[in-house]
């Protein structure tokens, strides 16, 4: 008898490892949020039902970024927060280190057990990645956010607990983009999602010792004016567009500026240099232009 007993607690603790370490995953149908916390209910109403857990420059700081539809996850752990599921996950499309890890929302993505396949990743012509881009003129400055008009779904699966102002309403709904956001959403997620990346992204363009009226000369459209927590998009050899973080100010959101302004303005604080690893240097602050579209 006992030797049975013993037979079926091994089958069982056999049965039960093998079912924790099978294999989930989720495919993203909506776009989809993606949060440095599992607590998605207390970024989006609060204590109070409808407050957003925004820093003092207004920004949702738990926000990572927004998964576009096809995006495959791999789940490595399930969490109940009230009533909500939430998947820790990772990503293939945002394979940044975390402390804390990323999470998403069940509602926003269908399950399934086999390993999916990875989006699709469809380079738009230069054209009309600079068309979306200068149609996002005006849009607000959103940390985390790379979808211009927002999530329609989130007013619906997070529903404020009573009236919100217009403001509150749109960044409730991630409105808006920040940096690499405005990149990744003209390009439909094929470029570097972050700017850590985009440093090293394409090919350098010379520009180490050259002065402002060397370096407009030297661009073309879509090359990077990038260091790690910003990047500006090259429109022509006049004019740059970029989304801006401007806390507290009005000069903020998805802006055109010319070139040669932009550029004095950096150069007043950085150095032009080819390689991102002379920026990091002890005592040093650089920038560098990125070429990676090849017509």
């Amino acid at each position: 008898m006992k030797y049975l007993f013993a037979a079926c607690f091994i089958l069982i603790a056999c049965s039960c490892f093998a079912a924790e370490s099978a294999p989930r995953y989720a495919v993203a149908q909506l776009p989809t949020p993606v949060l440095n916390t599992p607590n998605f209910a207390a970024v989006f109403g609060g204590r109070d039902g409808r407050s957003l857990q925004t820093d003092d420059c207004g920004l949702i700081r738990a926000m990572e970024f927004i998964a576009l539809p096809g995006t495959a996850f791999t789940i490595e752990e399930e969490l109940t927060r009230g009533k909500l599921r939430i998947f820790k996950v990772t990503t293939a499309d945002y394979p940044y280190r975390s402390k804390t890890g990323y999470y998403i929302d069940r509602r926003f993505v269908r399950l399934t057990d086999k390993k999916p396949i990875e989006r699709s990743r469809r380079l738009p012509s230069r054209q009309a990645i600079i068309d979306d881009m200068l149609a996002a003129r005006g849009s607000r400055y959103v940390w985390g956010g790379n979808i211009r008009l927002g999530i329609d779904q989130m007013h619906s699966f997070f529903s404020p607990a009573g009236t919100i102002s217009a403001e509150t309403a749109d960044l409730w709904r991630l409105k808006g983009v920040d940096c690499s956001g405005l990149l990744y959403q003209a390009t439909n997620g094929f470029t570097p999602r972050n700017t850590s990346e985009l440093v090293g992204y394409g090919s350098p363009v010379p520009i180490a010792g050259k002065d402002i009226d060397q370096i407009a000369k030297e661009v073309e459209p879509l090359d990077l004016i990038v260091w790690s927590g910003h990047v500006i998009i090259v429109l022509d050899r006049e004019r740059t567009i970029e989304s801006r973080l401007d806390c507290g100010g009005t000069g903020g959101g998805v802006v055109v500026r010319p070139l040669r302004q932009v550029l004095a303005g950096i150069m007043k604080a950085r150095t032009a240099v080819n390689d991102y690893a002379e920026a990091t240097k002890p005592g040093k602050k650089g920038f560098v232009i990125r070429r990676w579209y090849q017509s």
